[in-house]
């Protein structure tokens, strides 16, 4: 597959999940699309670590040892740790507030 079209896909997931953080008030919403902007950026970066690693010059140098898979595998991480945290908060807000609405939390500052 050309690195094109993954650039258009990771674009489009990109894309989705901007929107829906912009757009949506549900918590739950907005947390899967900060999700969804995450594996697009993963992606990408696979995608451009296979098209480097598939270059003339990346098969003349012996140096190169997967650096973006290994930084997607630490993103990923990060992000299950975020999973965790995120709905642990989401849960405790349902549990006091009985919605997951954004805009009844920002009532509660004044």
């Amino acid at each position: 597959m050309d690195i094109k079209a993954y650039i258009a896909l990771s674009l489009v997931l990109f894309t989705i999940g901007i929107v829906g953080v912009l757009v949506r008030r549900n918590a739950i919403i907005i947390f899967l699309c900060v999700e969804l902007m995450l594996n697009a950026v993963n992606l990408l970066l696979v995608a451009f670590s296979k098209m480097h690693a598939l270059s003339p010059a990346a098969k003349a140098s012996a140096n190169f040892a997967g650096d973006a898979q290994i930084f997607v595998f630490f993103i990923m991480v990060v992000a299950a740790a975020e999973v965790s945290v995120g709905l642990a908060i989401i849960v405790m807000m349902f549990r006091n507030v009985h919605t997951v609405d954004i805009n009844f939390l920002n009532r509660l500052k004044n």
